[in-house]
């Protein structure tokens, strides 16, 4: 149920994202809760995340930002953690005939835990300690990562590293965030 609240709200945020026409569909799988920098929360939670957005045309306001495209995403849990949905801005940068990088930051809101059932201290917390992370705040930031590999002029694949964290901003609980890396096929509606 939590799953389904967290993807609805990332749809309901796209009357804030949906500043043009829509300019590509994107879906793909990636591994959930990856070890990259801080490797506690590695065992914890696990399986693939099935994720789909939507990017839109870049309006003319921020063109003064370089022009970044707005972004709906749904990501969720096959297994039954952590899911989420958000909005937020990409930019894409070409370096090569048919690749570029694409960098990301976003708002999510999520269906996972923020912290443990009982009181600090207590050892009843022990078995969700260890398979659970805590994410401190229902709020996150998402920041991206994506190398873009172009197939012709509608579709192409993406390889994609994402970092969901409140970064002590929007929340004053734990805050042991949470690494996604995967691939996802997009698909171009306009040249």
């Amino acid at each position: 149920m939590k799953t389904i609240a967290a993807l609805s709200a990332a749809f309901a945020l796209s009357g804030v994202a949906s500043a043009g026409p829509v300019d590509e569909f994107r879906l793909g799988i990636l591994q959930h809760n990856i070890c990259v920098n801080d490797c506690d929360n590695a065992n914890k939670e696990d399986g693939p995340n099935l994720n789909a957005e939507l990017v839109f045309a870049s309006p003319d306001f921020l063109d003064i930002l370089y022009a970044p495209r707005p972004f709906i995403v749904a990501s969720a849990n096959l297994s039954g953690d952590t899911s989420f949905g958000g909005f937020g801005l990409l930019w894409n940068w070409d370096f090569a005939e048919g690749w570029s990088l694409e960098p990301g930051l976003g708002y999510v809101i999520h269906d996972g835990e923020l912290e443990p059932p009982f009181p600090q201290g207590d050892p009843r917390n022990i078995p969700f300690n260890e398979t659970t992370v805590y994410l401190g705040s229902e709020d996150l930031f998402r920041t991206s990562l994506a190398l873009n590999r172009d197939f012709g002029e509608r579709w192409g694949i993406q390889l994609q590293y994402e970092h969901l964290s409140h970064g002590q901003i929007l929340g004053d609980g734990r805050n042991q965030g949470m690494d996604t890396i995967g691939a996802r096929v997009f698909w171009r509606f306009d040249d």
